[in-house]
Parts: C-alpha cells; sequence; structure tokens
C-alpha cells in the first residue's frame, strides 16, 4: 500500500509536468515576440522518443527517492499552479542529475521538468522572498519547490521599438508646444490628486505607514478605493485560490464592455507586488503577459519611457528607490506631477500600449493598475 501510493503521486506529478512547445500553454508563458523576457529565453522542441524516455526515468527515480509528505507538498504546488500556498520542499542541493550530456542539479531538473523546459542555468531564475531558502548561500538544504521560484527578466538592449512615449508627451503642460493633456496620454497627472488625497486621509485616520497604494482601473475610470500596503508582499488577484490580498473580484465595477469583461477575467492568479531590499518586484502569476512602465526600468540617459512585456512566470524590479531620487529632472513632466507621496509604476493586464499597439495610452487598456509609491 506504501509504495502503491508513492508510486500514484508520482505518475499524477509526471502527468502535471510543464508542456514544452505547442501545447499552447508554455508558448503564452515564454515565447512571443518581443517583450523585455525574451533576452534569456529560447524556444523547445518537442522531445524526441528517446530523451523523453530518459528524463521521465530520472524523473521518477528520483520522485521515488523523496518523502511521501514531501511528494504531497511538490503535487500540491505543481498542480494548483502555484495558487495555493504551499511549504517549502526542502531537498540535498549538491544531489546531480543526468540528462544526456547535460548535468543537473535537483533544484534546476525540478524546475525545468514542472516549469520551465527551456532553463539553462539558475542565473535565469529568482527566489521569491515567500521561500526559506531566500536570501541564503549555499544551504545543505535548499528549497525546490518550483512555485517559490520566478523568472528573471531581461531588460532589452537596444530598447524595443513599441512604446516609446516621444518627449514632445512629456513636456511640462504649460509649454508652449505641450502635447496632448495628461487625460489624453493616459499619464498619473489626471489620478494623482485623487491618489493623493486617499492615501493622505490613510496616514491622518492613524493608520500604520504604507510603502506604496494600489489603484485599479478599468480604461479611464478607477474602480474602488485605493489599497493601501503596509505588509511586505501583496498579492494583487481576481481569482486566486486561498488568496489574500487585494482581490479586483470583489470590487463593483459597472463597465459592461465586453473586452473589459474578457480581460478582468483573464487577470486569474493576477502579480504579486513584493518590496525587497533592493527595490520593488513584480511577479507575473498569470497566465498572460503583464505590461508595466516605470521610470526605474529606463536608461537614466534615454530620452524615452518604455512599456516593457512581462511574460507568465517572469519576475521584474518594477520600481528602484535608489534610482528614483537620481532620476528626478526639473523639466520632465513624468517627475514633475508625481504625487507629493512618490513615483508611479503603471501595470495593465493582457493588452499593452504604446506605438506599435491600436492603444497609444494606458487609459485605453481595459484593466491596469497604477502603484503610488511612498517614499518619504
Amino acid at each position: 500500500m506504501f509504495r502503491t501510493k508513492r508510486s500514484g503521486l508520482v505518475r499524477r506529478l509526471w502527468r502535471s509536468r510543464a508542456p514544452v512547445e505547442g501545447d499552447g500553454e508554455t508558448d503564452r508563458g515564454t515565447h512571443g515576440s518581443g517583450g523585455c523576457c525574451m533576452g534569456k529565453t529560447t524556444k523547445v522542441a518537442k522531445s524526441n522518443a528517446g530523451s523523453e524516455a530518459e528524463l521521465k526515468a530520472l524523473t521518477h527515480s528520483i520522485l521515488k527517492k523523496i518523502k511521501e509528505k514531501q511528494l504531497e507538498v511538490l503535487l500540491q504546488a505543481v498542480e494548483s499552479k502555484g495558487g495555493a500556498r504551499s511549504p517549502c520542499l526542502l531537498l540535498p542541493s549538491k544531489v546531480d542529475a543526468k540528462v544526456g550530456q547535460q548535468s543537473y542539479s535537483l533544484p534546476m531538473l525540478l524546475y525545468k521538468v514542472f516549469r520551465w523546459p527551456d532553463l539553462r542555468h539558475s542565473s535565469e531564475l529568482k527566489r521569491l522572498s515567500c521561500c526559506e531558502s531566500y536570501g541564503k548561500i549555499n544551504p545543505e538544504l535548499v528549497c525546490c519547490n518550483p512555485h517559490h521560484m520566478s523568472r528573471l527578466c531581461e531588460l532589452e538592449s537596444p530598447p524595443p521599438p513599441y512604446s516609446r512615449y516621444p518627449m514632445d508627451y512629456l513636456k511640462p503642460p504649460d509649454s508652449p508646444d505641450s502635447g496632448p493633456s495628461s487625460s489624453e496620454t493616459g499619464g498619473t497627472t489626471y489620478s494623482a490628486p485623487v491618489g493623493l488625497s486617499d492615501s493622505l486621509a490613510l496616514q491622518e485616520s492613524g493608520e500604520r505607514a504604507h510603502w506604496c497604494v494600489v489603484a485599479y482601473w478599468e480604461e479611464k475610470t478607477r474602480v474602488g478605493r485605493l489599497y493601501s500596503v503596509q505588509e511586505p508582499s501583496l498579492d494583487i488577484f481576481y481569482d486566486l485560490p486561498q488568496g489574500n490580498g487585494f482581490c479586483l473580484g470583489q470590487l463593483c465595477s459597472e463597465n459592461k464592455s465586453p473586452l473589459v469583461q474578457m480581460v478582468r477575467a483573464k487577470i486569474g492568479y493576477g502579480i504579486q507586488l513584493t518590496r525587497e531590499p533592493d527595490g520593488v518586484w513584480v511577479y507575473n502569476r498569470s497566465c498572460y503577459p503583464i505590461f508595466i512602465k516605470s521610470a526605474t526600468l529606463d536608461n537614466p540617459d534615454s530620452r524615452t519611457l518604455l512599456v516593457h512585456k512581462v511574460f507568465p512566470g517572469f519576475s521584474i524590479k518594477a520600481f528602484d528607490y535608489d534610482k528614483a531620487g537620481s532620476l528626478q529632472r526639473p523639466n520632465d513632466h513624468e517627475f514633475t506631477q508625481q504625487p507629493r507621496t512618490g513615483f508611479t509604476v503603471q501595470i495593465s493586464f493582457v493588452k499593452g500600449w504604446g506605438q506599435c499597439y491600436t492603444r497609444q495610452f494606458i487609459s485605453s487598456c481595459p484593466c491596469w493598475l497604477e502603484v503610488i509609491f511612498n517614499t518619504r
């Protein structure tokens, strides 16, 4: 009976392995044209029968050596695709496995099998802050839970042609040849007074200091109140098993647009916003790309603000406090119009905006977020 249950868990895990190219889901998650996450990813062709059989035999062999309770933890994480909270899977870090001519550590093998078949090196990964192994260097036991990891989003160089904002749009409003008003561009100016007043009200009410506030928008209409964030990590989602955080599905929206309703339903597990020692990170937990604009993602000498595409399973450092201080340029509309509480980052779900999209400005996107950072 003991062996039967263990074998059953192993078989269920193998059936839940990450698909390779041609299975649809992986294509959405790791491939596409353009986007900041494309720097380190390569297309993975379907395995031939020999390598598939070898990988299956090796995976079964390793999994059968793992304790039954640990197999259950791994299965919970894999079958829920990271939606259910699962504890760390602590296993020896120095156990190597060989597939063909390539050797992998035990964690790397599990990450490749259950999340990213195209993963080549551990330098492509970022451990999530919820993991016990976060911040530890070369521990004897390392967490091998595939959903306690994310792929690092590599910024493109040179910048992509889409979503470049002409500097005319960034001139101060009183400039003689200024561009469209902020309400036309979808910038933060028209929403900043609302966000500022709400966030100041939170402080005056005696609540402990927040490090950011989040506003949810559907096209040009803000839905619900600002969400004040005090905890180091926040889940923003539409439908997340055991979800705890900012649930967009609970907000009352009067927008009946079919496109808005379709995108809203695709938000799914959404994103995770985390304040870490080196900055604020955004992890895309959903099944579709997100698009981010942040001043600290740009080259300091750049004359354009870019929108960066982040694929499912990838993380990007969306905001850097040190860079924010040095980037303030007195003649830039983007900076002079920020609320006193700090800088903002804009995040659109599913649909991008910019010069290579039909939507030129984020205010035309169906569902998007405005994150206002408190840098004081």
